[in-house]
């Protein structure tokens, strides 16, 4: 029999291999061990390559475009040992909102090298930047601008930003997960004018310093076209504003939205090929505008984290219906990972236990919540699971614990890193006391 790992080596963790009991190994620990000892649903980060990754991106960028600063986008999922991880790799945070940020201090993360987005940022929030310090704040709206103007003044400081602008471009993908087309709530648009006239405003702002221009896509974009598509757009405009205003962008963001196989079928652009055609399109262009290179910020989250995550599951109960399907569910679901009832989004499974049985059935992994929409997987190909197999969700990094809640008061799931053979805890599970603390 084939070593089923090779089938699925583009969702899994760069560590994942099947061990002498059969199982699914992860950083050297077998997963069935794991769900033993901390219990499921768990959620499994693998060390390796999470910090793979991250090197990926500074390499691929830094060898084309020195003047690179890689940040990641906190909102596919971030707790102050991923923080930890992510300063130790050289890298900067994205967050957007004043949650995320608070989790980022007390990780002791350097403040200099985080970018503050959102697109309704309290005053709150922002007060809370500009005490810590962040590096930038990414304006969004007009109301932003007036109040962080003030806010800054107000405690005299002089705070960098950038423009977050929507450039009417369709990245190809979900329309819940698209941000940078007309009909979006984000960004200033530039064929309304309102871009034309936040840079006019910023500008003019005491307590504001305008250093550059961003934008986000949407996600996961699989192909390079709309990046390409949309720095060119926002290159012309910074001509225009150059020649009307004096503005010099000094930096430049197209965002993040990089994309990763979530199923064998699916390919994706390499990092390599993202950062060749955002480069290359930044240098020609900067090259034919007469600017001088702005640095680059890219903002990678998913494509970081995603496939470093594995979501492990305890099999309870069947439900057989001849001729139509066979229910399996587990004892997780959408208030763990609400992405396919969400957006559709699709999965491959793994039977843990059982990996070098031949599938024998064709089952869909239901949740244990009380929806109908609560279903992990469709119509997969499994070996035959009885009550108490562990079942793994590869790519389960992204979104599913950032996303989650207490929905039918279930308990959010541990999470574990894994490393050499080694289990650490670095987010316990929730307990029923948990569930109470708020309540008055």
């Amino acid at each position: 029999m084939k070593n089923p790992i090779e089938d699925f080596k583009a969702v899994l963790p760069d560590t994942a291999e099947i061990n002498q009991r059969g199982h699914l190994a992860i950083g050297g620990c077998d997963a069935v061990d794991l769900a033993e000892e901390f219990g499921t649903p768990l959620y499994v980060f693998d060390d390796a390559t999470l910090r793979g990754k991250c090197r990926e991106y500074v390499r691929e960028f830094r060898n084309r475009y020195p003047e690179t600063l890689v940040i990641y986008a906190c909102k596919a999922s971030i707790n102050r040992i991923l923080a930890r991880i992510f300063e130790e790799e050289g890298l900067g945070l994205d967050v957007v909102s004043g949650g995320e940020l608070h989790i980022a201090r007390s990780a002791g993360f350097p403040m200099e090298k985080v970018y503050f987005h959102g697109n309704n940022k309290s005053e709150a929030e922002l007060r809370l930047a500009l005490a810590s310090g962040v590096g930038r704040i990414v304006v969004d709206n007009f109301l932003e601008l007036s109040v962080l103007d003030r806010v800054a003044q107000r405690m005299g400081r002089r705070q960098k930003v950038l423009l977050r602008l929507s450039p009417g471009i369709d990245p190809h993908t979900h329309a819940k997960t698209s941000t940078g087309i007309v009909d979006s709530k984000f960004g200033f648009l530039i064929q309304t004018g309102h871009a034309a006239q936040a840079v006019a405003q910023a500008l003019a702002a005491p307590g504001l310093e305008l250093v550059g221009l961003h934008i986000h896509l949407g996600s996961p974009i699989f192909e390079t076209e709309p990046y390409r598509a949309g720095i060119e757009t926002v290159f012309h405009f910074a001509a225009r504003m150059k020649a009307e205003h004096g503005f010099a962008m000094k930096e430049f963001s197209p965002g993040g939205g990089f994309a990763i196989p979530y199923l064998r079928t699916q390919t994706a652009p390499s990092v390599a090929e993202y950062a060749e055609a955002i480069t290359g399109t930044l240098k020609g262009l900067s090259e034919k505008l007469g600017f001088d290179p702005p640095k680059l910020i890219i903002e990678p989250g998913r494509s970081i984290v995603g496939r470093a995550g594995v979501a492990l599951y305890r099999v309870g109960s069947r439900k057989e219906i001849p001729g139509v399907r066979t229910y399996v569910s587990v004892d997780g679901g959408m208030s763990d990972n609400i992405r396919p009832a969400l957006y559709e989004a699709k999965y491959e499974a793994l039977a843990v236990n059982k990996m070098l049985e031949e599938p024998a059935e064709r089952v869909t992994l239901a949740g244990k919540h009380c929806e109908s929409g609560d279903i992990l997987v469709k119509d997969v190909d499994l070996p035959r699971l009885e009550p108490g197999d562990i079942v793994a969700l590869p790519v389960s990094g992204a979104y599913c614990l950032a996303m989650s809640s207490n929905y039918n008061a279930s308990l959010k799931p541990a999470v574990v890193l894994v490393k050499d053979e080694l289990a650490r805890v670095i987010q316990r599970r929730e307990t029923f006391e948990d569930l109470l603390r708020r309540d008055i």
